[in-house]
């Protein structure tokens, strides 16, 4: 039995990459079976401090114990054997294998002749879903799998090797409204069976629903630690970002004037399924479209065919009263379209590009960029010092960072400042402000209304029904491929656009 005071103690971290100090002096100490949440802004060094619990980083300077006792962490196997599990920010799953061959990959329990006891794997698998409800195929292949699912089988692989300690980095990032609520009920029992959480996360409300304490993080250096009972939100963003942080959002009456992006009957196949069906709506210049809906509900397959991504069966797509329906990628960026995606690493960035690569990958042939087939190297650079300065996009080495060793909230940074710095007139986002801190949230939604301000026509899809209530002059709901629903933000609620997400108000439009 533990009879210390700590679980986990972290005692003066420092970690340096290059000039760059990731870590300066932290200190963390987590009591037995608490949520102890970490807060910071996007490069704090909150998943900095986490890798080398975990054993993928070695610190510089300073000591870990578990227990009271003094261990040394130089990999994650080193982790493991310590009970010490991390559902990681970005997956590391093999998507053409099953959940089973996932989880037992790397433990795999073998025989004399090297063979797999898939049986033993299964039974103890099936029971730790039962215990857990996480509701998952052992069957089912990682690439077949929701974004919420593939999260639940990082939580099997943690338990499977029987993981007392188990550290969440920014688990709700890309989850639903409703996984989320799912994954608090499943942190809450956890601790009830003795377990001991870190959570990582940049959104307040989730701190105050399930942490006990919270140790705040500022640009690599601990600021506080709070009993979560005992500190507002509030008060939580501001010694995070080191200054006040106003979640309101100063919109101004729109002054529309002409359409900008028209969608008409708009029909999309995904395979041999119809998931866009007779899609209708029109964005003005001068004003914010929000598009609410539940996950699953035809959004991804309205901006990949807005995109060019997905080809269109029937209809047409018109910006700027030309029809871009059948027009390349490039084309429609040409002719005035933006994109920040909904998959930053898939669709956003290059992960093996530096950053000032990204920052002007759209634009690398054109004369600002470019001369006799020859890239502007100053030019490139001078972009992106603009860019990495106007957006506090944070990293190892500046613009000559591989986007790769970036936070996942900083390669977000990145996206938004290039999509939105490059000439357009219509910016789909789709989920803009995902991973980013409560500061970095307000610097983005304050730029989205400067856009609507400069008569820009936006097109805001986001399963955050505050942002979408927030910013919106107008709200469409879609639903299973259609719009059900149009709305007032000024003259509706959550609770409406609740009933018409889940379809229960279907052809009452």
């Amino acid at each position: 039995m533990n009879t210390h005071a700590y679980k986990i103690e972290m005692l003066h971290i420092t970690k340096r990459f290059g000039s760059l100090t990731a870590n300066d002096q932290v200190t963390l100490q987590v009591l037995p079976q608490e949520i102890h949440a970490i807060l910071g802004e996007n490069g704090a060094g909150k998943s900095t401090l986490m890798s080398i619990l975990f054993g993928l980083y070695q610190p510089d300077e300073g000591e870990i114990k578990i227990d009271g006792s003094h261990v040394d962490i130089q990999n994650p196997n080193d982790a493991n054997a310590l009970n010490i599990g991390m559902v990681h920010q970005h997956f590391k799953l093999v998507e053409t294998f099953s959940v089973l061959d996932n989880v037992i990959l790397g433990v795999e329990d073998t025989d004399r002749l090297n063979r797999i006891n898939y049986q033993h794997a299964r039974e103890k698998l099936n029971h730790i879903i039962e215990s857990y409800h996480l509701n998952l195929n052992l069957e089912t292949r990682i690439k077949d799998l929701t974004v919420g699912q593939q999260q639940r089988v990082e939580i099997l692989k943690m338990l499977y090797r029987d993981a007392d300690i188990l550290i969440f980095d920014e688990p709700t990032a890309v989850l639903t409204p409703q996984e989320i609520e799912e994954l608090m009920n499943i942190m809450k029992n956890f601790v009830k069976e003795g377990k001991t959480i870190i959570l990582i996360t940049h959104k307040l409300n989730e701190i105050k629903a399930v942490a006990n304490r919270v140790t705040i993080l500022r640009r690599g250096q601990q600021v506080g630690v709070h009993d979560v009972s005992n500190v507002s939100t509030q008060d939580m963003a501001n010694l995070m970002v080191g200054r006040n942080v106003s979640f309101e959002v100063d919109k101004k009456d729109r002054h529309v004037t002409e359409k900008v992006l028209e969608v008409q009957h708009l029909n999309v196949f995904k395979e041999t399924q119809k998931v866009i069906k007779d899609l209708s709506f029109d964005v003005y210049k001068g004003e914010i479209v929000g598009i609410a809906g539940i996950d699953g509900n035809g959004q991804t397959e309205c901006v990949y065919a807005l995109t060019g991504m997905l080809p269109v069966h029937e209809g047409q797509v018109l910006l700027n009263g030309n029809d871009i329906t059948n027009d390349s990628i490039r084309a429609r960026y040409e002719k005035g379209l933006s994109h920040i995606p909904e998959d930053r690493q898939k669709y956003g960035v290059v992960l093996d590009f530096d950053l000032q690569s990204n920052l002007m990958i759209q634009e690398y042939y054109k004369h600002a960029f470019q001369k006799n087939n020859f890239l502007k190297k100053d030019a490139i650079r001078a972009h992106a010092d603009a860019l990495i300065d106007q957006f506090d996009i944070r990293s190892e080495q500046g613009a000559t960072t591989t986007v790769r060793s970036m936070s996942g909230g900083n390669q977000q940074k990145a996206i938004v400042a290039r999509e939105m710095s490059k000439e357009h007139d219509v910016l789909i986002a789709v989920q803009p402000t995902r991973g980013l801190d409560v500061g970095a949230i307000e610097y983005i939604h304050a730029q989205l209304l400067q856009a609507r301000e400069s008569q820009k026509g936006v097109l805001l899809f986001s399963l955050e029904l505050d942002e979408i209530m927030k910013l919106s002059d107008r709200i469409l709901v879609m639903y299973e491929g259609e719009i059900v629903g149009s709305f007032n933000p000024k003259t509706t609620n959550q609770q409406e656009l609740g009933l018409y997400m889940s379809g229960a108000k279907r052809g009452q439009l």
